[in-house]
């Protein structure tokens, strides 16, 4: 049997674009799409934040250039390895009370750090020469600031308010700018097939979380995966969800 060749080296670890006026998508062109995070750069007067960190894999802190020296809080819309592997770079961190064993002890039955290194073709590229896949862990990166729901993020003439959305994981959190209707709403909502059979998953408290997301007067959502969309395409997936038609898993053209 003929060995399977080694993936190229990459010459970059992270793409980006700017999506809106202070408000930029970092992402892992070279990460299986499974695991392929939306990474939410979101500048401020006084704060940046960073709306989940990647796999932690190549240096999110380094791909950000200029935008570095800022003061940031890197925020972990839930404990799974694609959203946080790259917290451990940043001063400041916040997840919801509930996530917060999985960025301080690392367990990989919270992360699922466990099924992205036996996943096959988990990357296209390396981010180095030596790098191997099977030794991939995390670092941990104990939370500084501790959410809970309504509780407010300011900027600095702005502000996100944390809102629990359970169901996808037990502390998974959506950010909310109620004067502009912009919503980062993490992996409990995003233009794909949601997951609700992970471990610690509760489909009972996922569908609540759905009627919640339903009465916000959300005009523009970013996910945790795949492309952003509106509120009328935020209450198809919904309802498409509650009447039991959206099937399992992410995509395999995910962004």
């Amino acid at each position: 049997m003929t060995a399977r060749p080694h993936p190229p080296i990459a010459e970059r670890w992270f793409d980006s674009r700017q999506v809106a006026p202070g408000l930029t998508l970092f992402w892992e062109p070279h990460i299986h799409p499974w695991y392929r995070a939306n990474i939410w750069h979101v500048a401020g007067r006084d704060l940046d934040l960073l709306i989940d960190t990647g796999m932690g894999i190549g240096s999110l802190k380094a791909a950000l250039g200029p935008l570095a020296d800022r003061p940031i809080l890197a925020i972990a819309t839930h404990g799974h390895v694609d959203h946080m592997g790259g917290h451990h770079e940043f001063e400041r961190r916040a997840i919801h009370g509930l996530e917060a064993e999985a960025l301080s002890t690392l367990a990989e039955d919270r992360t699922l750090a466990l099924g992205f290194r036996d996943y096959p073709d988990a990357v296209t590229a390396l981010p180095h020469a030596g790098w191997e896949l099977s030794a991939y862990t995390l670092k941990a990166a104990p939370a500084t600031r501790i959410l809970n729901d309504g509780d407010r993020i300011d900027l600095g003439g702005s502000s996100l308010t944390v809102v629990h959305l359970p169901g996808h994981s037990p502390g998974s959190i959506g950010l909310f700018d109620g004067k502009t209707g912009v919503l980062f709403s993490g992996d409990a909502l995003y233009d794909g097939e949601l997951l609700d059979d992970l471990p610690h998953s509760d489909v009972e408290a996922y569908a609540g979380s759905m009627e919640r997301l339903r009465r916000m007067a959300a005009g523009r959502i970013h996910g945790g995966h795949r492309d952003s969309f509106d509120h009328p395409r935020m209450v198809t997936l919904i309802d498409q969800y509650l009447a039991g038609k959206r099937r399992q898993g992410c995509p395999s053209d995910a962004l």
